[in-house]
């Protein structure tokens, strides 16, 4: 089975996989459009972490994929429904980087509120500027996180613990962490908070969450931090507002375009604003994280090609199903029908085969179930079932 690996995945992923017997290849950049399409013959695992797009064009391509490793938190860059329709499971690591986030976004909230950035900058000018003009203590003001998973929360709990009062906005029903305070609406924490913290996911509704009338409503001479995903704010708003000094300040990690391989030129209206910080999407760039991702995503792929459990998937129906000794498995993705599981324990009854445990779950369009017999399935029986327009694919492990 082939493996291909982009963007720098850490290498303990493709130790992982070699170490069961997978040819990796491994490449430091991403590919897109024709290179893609070209290198996708014969891969059955394919690896990317956020600059590699996967459309439906490029799952058509990938005949031999079985499924997509996303080393990374996000996976927007991948066609999700195309990938269910064609059967091929996504993977990725929604919590394996959040410390390294979090350890991040407190770094630039003390840096802002110091004003380093500029300071730092005039020092590498030659310029002694000694002055406590602009430059604050943190303790007791308020941090506004926006969007409160699992990175807000760990944020909350450390902000806290260094003097920060916290308080969280989310459509979701989240339980507050210590001292937090929930908030009713977006307006009412841009109100209150001194800093705002954004921390939500891809989804298209998100997009052009933080506008204009967003950064209108904030404090005066309060601090902005993205730390979650470019498409979310309008950098061109962001700039007037630090150049009219209603924004003291603001720290940047996500952008709306991003370059696509390592020294690439990088353009955004936010370069050269005093007390800004730019950083290239390194939120989660510790080795710390990479090396955790990579432990993660490659475990989830070889669990799904050798026992295909898809715990954790965020395309397929999330199946489990403990090992059972001397157990013959099989795996059944099938379209999303009433009767398609009777219809699958009939044939096994009819050729005889015992069901040790069984286990299903459905999604959207899609059914998946596993089935440990105490037998291998006949052949009969397995043409059969691949036979039934039902069928998307049909896999057999045995212990």
């Amino acid at each position: 089975m082939k493996v291909l690996l982009l963007e720098n995945i850490h290498p303990v992923a493709a130790d992982a996989l070699r170490a069961r017997g997978f040819e990796v290849d491994v490449r430091s950049s991403s590919l897109s459009g024709p290179e893609l399409v070209d290198a996708l013959p014969g891969v059955s695992l394919l690896g990317i972490r956020s600059n590699t797009t996967i459309t439906a064009d490029v799952l058509d391509a990938g005949k031999d994929l079985l499924a997509v490793g996303c080393f990374c938190i996000g996976t927007n860059q991948v066609d999700l429904p195309a990938a269910a329709e064609r059967g091929v499971a996504v993977f990725n690591a929604p919590f394996s980087n959040t410390r390294s986030v979090v350890e991040l976004v407190l770094g630039e909230i003390i840096a802002l509120v110091r004003r380093l950035p500029e300071k730092t900058q005039r020092m590498h000018e030659g310029i002694w500027d000694k002055s406590a003009r602009g430059s604050h203590e943190f303790r007791g003001r308020t941090l506004g996180i926006v969007g409160y998973g699992n990175i807000g929360t760990q944020l909350g709990n450390m902000a806290e613990a260094v003097g920060l009062r916290v308080i969280f906005y989310d459509t979701a029903d989240r339980l507050a962490h210590g001292n937090a305070r929930r908030v009713d609406s977006l307006e009412a924490l841009l109100a209150e908070a001194d800093i705002v913290s954004l921390h939500v996911d891809g989804r298209p509704g998100n997009a052009g969450l933080f506008g204009a009338e967003q950064f209108a409503q904030m404090k005066p001479r309060s601090i902005f931090i993205n730390a979650s995903r470019g498409m979310v704010i309008d950098d061109e708003s962001l700039r007037e507002h630090i150049l009219s000094g209603h924004l003291a300040g603001a720290a940047i990690d996500v952008f709306p375009i991003e370059p696509k391989a390592q020294g690439d030129a990088f353009e955004s209206p936010l370069r050269g604003l005093d007390n800004v910080i730019l950083t290239p999407h390194v939120g989660g760039s510790t080795q710390e994280a990479q090396e955790e991702i990579g432990h993660f995503v490659s475990g989830k792929l070889l669990n799904f090609v050798t026992t295909g459990v898809t715990a954790l998937s965020v395309n397929l129906p999330e199946v489990a199903l403990p090992a059972a000794p001397k157990a013959f498995r099989t795996g059944f993705l099938h379209t999303n029908t009433p009767g398609v599981l009777a219809g699958m324990n009939q044939v096994l009854i009819d050729h005889g085969v015992n069901v040790v445990s069984q286990a299903l779950a459905t999604r959207g369009e899609r059914g998946y179930v596993l089935t440990d017999t105490d037998s291998a399935i006949p052949d009969e029986a397995l043409s059969d079932l691949r036979q039934s327009s039902h069928t998307v694919w049909l896999r057999t492990w045995a212990s």
